[in-house]
């Protein structure tokens, strides 16, 4: 769970800021937009089928092997 605590003479935006960088570093938008809709098991290994071709791609443009 992520949580912030007020310091001394900090102002609200500061750290709403914060909240939001920790949310994001936690991936917690990322699982909330996965888990909004249920996903078949058909769609989901669309979806992987398609990361994969992308990862692959991109390995091969940059030369990584």
């Amino acid at each position: 769970m992520t949580q912030v605590v007020l310091r001394d003479h900090e102002e609200i935006e500061s750290a709403l800021r914060r909240f939001k960088r920790q949310v994001s570093r936690a991936g917690i938008f990322q699982d909330m937009r996965k888990k909004r809709h249920f996903e078949t098991p058909i769609e989901k290994e669309k979806r992987k089928a398609v990361a994969r071709q992308k990862q692959r791609y991109r390995q091969q443009t940059t030369g990584y092997k």
